[in-house]
């Protein structure tokens, strides 16, 4: 009888020690599981707003910042690049901006809060390449007549002028996208924010 009290007994604490054991291994199974259905810390930051200092951004200059995964472009214009778009009035397949394609604030000829400071996706929109700058002017292959300057998309050929105007027959159907953003200060940007900037 005493000997069946001990048998019972290592029985108990072998399915006691074994439940234990099944059991972690069940909340160690889960916890990666519920991590896994939570967003990412790069997931979280791909959506948030991103605040861009241009105090060292040179005319002639451009710089590329990541916002949601997309290459954007800040482009401190010179006055040489201000003055080719008025030219190209003609050449681009939408040069008062009528397609949504830009906030509201962004609707002009120079499509920028700013005129000499330019803010694009840069990415094509024919197929999501990333078009390359072709800053230099003059005659280029492959370029509409006397290129002016502004950006070539390797992939198909779809050509930009220095507000993201897409030429006429090209691939791209609509002009770069201008991303939502204001100015926190003369040289701080806020991308992906849409406040009216000062």
């Amino acid at each position: 009888m005493s000997n069946q009290g001990k048998v019972d007994c290592g029985r108990r604490r072998l399915v006691v020690a074994t439940a234990a054991v099944g059991g972690a291994g069940a909340v160690a199974a889960l916890v990666p599981f519920v991590s896994s259905l939570l967003p990412s810390e790069r997931a979280k930051a791909a959506g948030a707003p991103v605040e861009v200092d241009i105090s060292k951004l040179e005319p002639g200059q451009m710089m590329t910042v990541e916002w949601r995964g997309k290459p954007v472009w800040i482009i401190n214009r010179t006055k040489d690049m201000l003055d080719t778009l008025p030219k190209l009035a003609d050449a681009v397949a939408d040069p008062k901006s009528e397609k949504n394609q830009q906030p509201a604030y962004a609707k002009n000829d120079t499509r920028s809060i700013k005129p000499e400071i330019m803010v694009v996706v840069g990415i094509c929109t024919h197929l999501g390449c990333s078009p390359s700058q072709k800053f230099k002017k003059g005659a280029e292959e492959g370029m509409p007549g006397e290129w002016l300057g502004g950006f070539l998309c390797p992939c198909h050929g779809s050509t930009f002028d220095f507000a993201g105007r897409v030429y006429k027959s090209k691939p791209a159907p609509t002009n770069l996208e201008v991303p939502p953003h204001f100015y926190m200060a003369d040289t701080r940007i806020l991308i992906g924010e849409d406040k009216k900037g000062a």
